[in-house]
C-alpha cells in the first residue's frame, strides 16, 4: 500500500508507473505508504538481528528481493576518539562492513528488486565508485546487464576493480560526475534501461534502513544527532525519513539532528544551509580527497534541506587535511578502517565540537559509508611507508629499537 508523490507540487503517481521525477514540475518523488495498514510486532522487532529486510513491510517491494544479506553492520560505541573530540557519547555506525564495502549496498538490493518487478532487463546508474560497485554485484546476482558511467580518472581503484571483475559494461568519460549523471538519465529516458542513481526513490528507500538500524541497536532509543557525508545528497534524506517513520509508527519518540558534512572543495548544500538559500548553487569543478562526494550538483539537494532543516540539524564542510586526519584517527584509536570520503562525518563533528555548535554533552552517531580499501592507492599516499630491512635480526632489531 504505497504510491509515489512529489515533494514540490504534490502530483502523486501509482507504484508501477516507470518514473524518477514528477511529470508535471520535475520535482523529487518520495515513496508514501498507507502507515494505518502498516503494524510491526515489536517483539519480533526486539528479537530479530538487524538487517535491511527485517523492515520488509516498510520496503517498496512485492517479490522475493535479490540479496546478498546487506545491513545488519556494526554500531561501535568509540570511547578513545569521543575523549578525543570532546564529546560524552560517540558511537560509530561502519557502512563499509556490507558486502560490497559500502552503504550502496542497501540502495541496491531494493532498487534492483523493484527493477526486476517492474520487468526491467537492464540496468545503469553513473557514479564515483560506490554506486557503480553494489549496481554491478547485485545485477550479477540478478542475472542482468548492467552499465555504469565513470567519470575517467577520478574513481577510486577498488571501486572500479568491483565494477569490471562482477560484469558490468564500464564506461569511462571524459567528464565530471555531473556530466556523467546527465548522459545517463538521457540514455535511460531513450532505452528500456532502469535507472538506480538517488534520484530513483525507491532505492532511497533501503537506505532508510540505516536510520531504523541506529534505533534498534540502541535499544529503540534516538541519538541527539547523526553526522555523515554527503555527497548526492540521498542518504541523509532517506535517514531522516527512516527516524520519522519509526516515530510515526510508535517504534520511537523522537527525530535526530541531521547533520551533514562536505568537503570544502565540494560543498553546496553546506553554503545553502549557511546561507539561508532555498536551493543550491551547484559547483562546476568540484575537488576533494574524498573521492566518494566529489559532486557538485547533487540531485537530492532539495530534500536534504529540508531533512536537515525539519530536524533542526546543520550542514558543515572540513579541508582534505582534516578528512586524513581523522581517517587516521578513526583507524589508530578504534579500529575502524574507512575511505577519506567516510570519515568527513568524524571531521566534522570534530569541527562542530570545537566551534560550540555541537554541545558536548550530546549523544552522537558518526555514519562511516565505505570501507579502507575501496580507496588503498589515497591509503598508501598519506601513511608512513614500510621500512626496508636486510633480512637478518640485528637489522629488525634496529629498525623497531634504534634511534
Amino acid at each position: 500500500m504505497y504510491h509515489l508523490k512529489c515533494i514540490e507540487c504534490g502530483a502523486e503517481y501509482p507504484k508501477d508507473e516507470l518514473i524518477y521525477t514528477c511529470s508535471k514540475c520535475d520535482g523529487l518523488l518520495d515513496v508514501i505508504y498507507d502507515y494505518s495498514s502498516i503494524k510491526l510486532d515489536m517483539e519480533k522487532l526486539k528479537s530479530e538481528c538487524p538487517s535491511v529486510w527485517k523492515y520488509a513491510k516498510l520496503l517498496p517491494v512485492d517479490r522475493e528481493p535479490v540479496t546478498i544479506k546487506e545491513g545488519g553492520t556494526p554500531l561501535y560505541k568509540c570511547e578513545r576518539l569521543a575523549e578525543k573530540i570532546g564529546i560524552k557519547a560517540l558511537y560509530v555506525k561502519h557502512e563499509g562492513m556490507n558486502p560490497t564495502g559500502s552503504f550502496k549496498d542497501r540502495g541496491m538490493t531494493v532498487g534492483v528488486s523493484k527493477a526486476l518487478e517492474l520487468g526491467m532487463k537492464t540496468v545503469a546508474c553513473a557514479s564515483t565508485g560506490n554506486t557503480s560497485a553494489a549496481l554491478a554485484i547485485y545485477g550479477a546476482k540478478a542475472g542482468i546487464p548492467v552499465v555504469v558511467l565513470l567519470p575517467e580518472g577520478k574513481v577510486a581503484l577498488g571501486k572500479v576493480a568491483q565494477a569490471l571483475m562482477h560484469g558490468a559494461k564500464v564506461l569511462s568519460i571524459r567528464g565530471n560526475f555531473d556530466d556523467a549523471l546527465a548522459l545517463v538519465r538521457t540514455l535511460c529516458s531513450q532505452e528500456k534501461i532502469y535507472l538506480l542513481n538517488s534520484i530513483n526513490p525507491f532505492r532511497l528507500e533501503g537506505q532508510k534502513t540505516i536510520g531504523f538500524e541506529i534505533a534498534d541497536q540502541l535499544g529503540f532509543k534516538v541519538p541527539d544527532r547523526v553526522v555523515l557525508p554527503v555527497g548526492n545528497a540521498g542518504n541523509i534524506t532517506a535517514i531522516h525519513k527512516g527516524f520519522r517513520e519509526f516515530k510515526k509508527l510508535g517504534v520511537t519518540d523522537a527525530i535526530p539532528k541531521m547533520t551533514g558534512i562536505q568537503a570544502e572543495g565540494s560543498c553546496p548544500i553546506v553554503k545553502a544551509i549557511k546561507s539561508g538559500a532555498e536551493n543550491i548553487k551547484p559547483e562546476k569543478n568540484p575537488e576533494t580527497v574524498a573521492t566518494a562526494i566529489r559532486i557538485g550538483n547533487p540531485v537530492n539537494a532539495r530534500k536534504a534541506l529540508l531533512a536537515i532543516r525539519k530536524s533542526e540539524g546543520t550542514a558543515e564542510s572540513v579541508s582534505d587535511e582534516e578528512i586524513i586526519e581523522a581517517q587516521k584517527d578513526l583507524a589508530r584509536l578504534e579500529g575502524i578502517g574507512v575511505e577519506p570520503a567516510s570519515a568527513t562525518s568524524v571531521a566534522g563533528l570534530k569541527k562542530l565540537v570545537d566551534s560550540g555548535v555541537v554541545r558536548r554533552d550530546e549523544t552522537v552517531v558518526c555514519i562511516t559509508t565505505g570501507h579502507l580499501l575501496k580507496d588503498p592507492e589515497e591509503v598508501i599516499k598519506i601513511c608512513e611507508p614500510p621500512i626496508v630491512v636486510d633480512a637478518k635480526i640485528e637489522a629488525i632489531r634496529e629498525a623497531i629499537f634504534g634511534n
